[in-house]
């Protein structure tokens, strides 16, 4: 936070200055930067928190040689600090999503929580000047443990975690609608159709599904 500070207090002691020298004297202010944002300041106190594991680490760890394993035990260093209920098999309020009770189980921190990290930690190193080939929190050992922890926290807690699947767009709302004219055509010629048909058949049988006369009508009006 210091050395993000600092360089703001510079730039508002140099302005005034400036002014003093130019014999304003108005008692206006340089402008100063916004604030960063909350995403911001996470991602920058998750970074130092980090650097300070690699720093602790026994033996001490430097970030270039840091690789996916010291990214998972880093998250496992982080359970110590945890505020979910994580039941074990053995507890009778395993896969209880509201326990009623408290239980001796551990508490760690919950895979949501860890997933964020990652992602804050993933875009953290990257702007700190490391390559996204070589990219630890993006590392595939990373996202089979940050999967694991998931799917065992879903079954200790009785949290069903399930895929979204995407809503196919329906045939009826991607076709065009239908030109009212043609609409309006065809209704007419089939009702007209629909006259001539009960005209012709009117002292015939029951209706004939196919729309064709019956046979009757057809030889009566050859002989006529």
């Amino acid at each position: 936070m210091d050395s993000v500070s600092e360089p703001g207090g510079g730039g508002a002691s140099e302005g005034g200055t400036a002014e003093g020298s130019s014999g304003g004297g108005g008692g206006g202010s340089a402008p100063t930067a916004a604030p960063p944002s909350r995403y911001e300041s996470q991602k920058r106190r998750d970074w130092n928190t980090f650097l300070q594991y690699l720093k602790n680490h026994k033996p001490p760890l430097c970030l270039a040689r840091c690789s996916g394993a010291h990214v998972i035990e880093f998250l496992k260093y982080l359970d110590q600090f945890g505020k979910t209920k994580v039941h074990a098999s053995p507890c009778p309020y395993f896969g209880h999503p509201n326990p009623p009770a408290p239980c001796p189980c551990p508490l760690k921190q919950a895979w949501g929580s860890l997933d964020a990290l990652i992602g804050r930690l993933r875009a953290a190193y990257e702007e700190n000047g490391g390559r996204p080939e070589s990219n630890p929190f993006a590392a595939r050992a990373v996202r089979i443990y940050l999967r694991e922890v998931r799917e065992a926290q879903a079954k200790a807690r009785g949290i069903p975690y399930e895929k979204k699947k995407r809503k196919r767009p329906a045939a009826s709302a991607s076709a065009p609608p239908p030109d009212p004219q043609v609409v309006s055509e065809t209704s007419t010629s089939t009702a007209a159709a629909g006259d001539h048909q009960a005209e012709t058949t009117s002292g015939g049988g029951g209706d004939d599904p196919t729309g064709a006369p019956p046979p009757s009508t057809t030889a009566a009006s050859t002989t006529v």
